[in-house]
């Protein structure tokens, strides 16, 4: 990715402004910026920062696809809303839309967060039906 073109994240800055020092392995300051760095490494294909990013007791074996599944295209990202639950815990509600077999979706969730000795970790979600 060109160190000019803008964050997949959509936070307006650039790469090298934004996610990347998260992927780099600098500490995301808070669970809307680690939820930020996630989606674009989704639409990145980093999937190693994916699965160090996301709590051990909840983290699968891979993030590999079924056998035959059609990729998707991430379009975009908007934090609805970041709230901390705790001096260790948050939820990030976020709106990902995406492209899958030609047809553009949406994934609505509330994501829940906590953090431990000073990072940030995703935990889980619940899907918001829109």
């Amino acid at each position: 990715m060109k160190h000019t073109a803008l964050c997949p994240c959509e936070s307006g800055d650039t790469y090298e402004q934004c996610c990347k020092r998260w992927h780099l392995g600098e500490p995301a300051p808070d669970a809307a910026a680690l939820m930020r760095s996630r989606y674009t490494a989704y639409v990145l294909g980093l999937t190693d920062y994916l699965l160090h990013t996301w709590h051990p007791s909840t983290r699968p074996a891979s993030l590999q696809d079924e056998a035959g599944s059609q990729p998707l295209k991430w379009l975009g990202l908007k934090v609805v809303q970041h709230e901390a639950t705790g001096s260790d815990q948050a939820i990030v509600e976020f709106i990902a839309r995406y492209k899958l077999n030609g047809k553009a979706e949406r994934l609505h969730e509330h994501s829940r967060f906590v953090c431990e000795h000073g990072r940030w970790y995703y935990v889980d979600g619940d899907f918001i039906r829109d």
